[in-house]
């Protein structure tokens, strides 16, 4: 069982988010430290990017001020270096393929390896184009991790029979971003992939408050939370660190509340 497994081995999932060098990259390094002691079981780390296409405008503002403030592709991974000196959560990178590319496929997975990320999320990179990243993944062992939406459809089985680690089900079209109400069509998609394979299904994309987060693990294996975290990060700034860990037990003791 690789770390991804683990990270819902234990039931539900509460996966948080957070953009590498917002506020900065030590401040980063003390939320990842945090959230893990809090209970977060898998930690999604944002590569900042110009162009972040599936963002909304908490996370692209998030993308500018760690690009501001001096954060690189080198720099996190660095900080992924220090952060397993002393930290086994599990840790995926949220990026895009250009970053991967601008780097090198090859040298960005193999780095990968050696700092211990244990998968990658790239939004835009649609399945039907995942070759372009599938062998470098396969060659160091990461997980590359796929996401369906609700106009998937058709695709979600073909897309669950090939999927690795989790599968990342987005809750809505558009944007990443908190919302008040979240489709039901949620549900229908985790059906139709559990048809197809026993893989877990974490979903994501506005989900917020602990009443949603529990709602979302009732017919799911996990709640991903992103906005509503890095908002916490943009109102308190280098103070931020008590009031993410606080808000991350919140929703974790939301998701454990579901289990029977």
């Amino acid at each position: 069982m690789n770390r991804v497994q683990q990270a819902f081995a234990n039931g539900k999932a509460f996966i948080p988010f957070i953009t590498a060098g917002d506020p900065s990259l030590e401040i980063t390094e003390q939320l990842v430290l945090k959230m893990a002691e809090e209970g977060a079981d898998l930690i999604e780390l944002g590569i900042p990017f110009s162009d972040p296409v599936a963002e909304g405008l908490v996370i692209q503002r998030a993308d500018e001020r760690a690009l501001a403030g001096g954060a690189t592709t080198d720099k996190t991974f660095d900080l992924v270096r220090r952060i397993r000196k002393v930290c086994k959560v599990p840790l995926a990178f949220m990026t895009y393929v250009n970053p991967i590319f601008t780097y090198g496929t090859d040298r960005f997975m193999k780095n990968c390896q050696e700092t211990g990320i244990d998968a990658v999320i790239v939004p835009d990179v649609p399945f039907e184009e995942k070759d372009e990243l599938q062998p470098y993944c396969t060659k160091y062992s990461i997980d590359l991790i796929s996401m369906i939406a609700p106009n998937s459809k058709d695709r979600i089985r073909t897309i669950a029979k090939e999927a690795q680690g989790f599968i990342y089900c987005v809750s809505s079209m558009g944007v990443t971003g908190v919302r008040q109400e979240i489709s039901s069509d949620v549900s229908e998609m985790v059906k139709l992939v559990k048809k197809v394979k026993d893989i877990p299904c974490a979903i994501g994309f506005g989900i917020s408050t602990p009443e949603q987060a529990a709602k979302m693990v009732q017919f799911s294996d996990g709640a991903i939370v992103g906005s509503a975290i890095v908002k916490i990060v943009e109102q308190y700034g280098m103070d931020c660190v008590p009031h993410v860990a606080a808000y991350v037990r919140s929703m974790k003791k939301a998701v454990r509340q579901t289990e029977v």
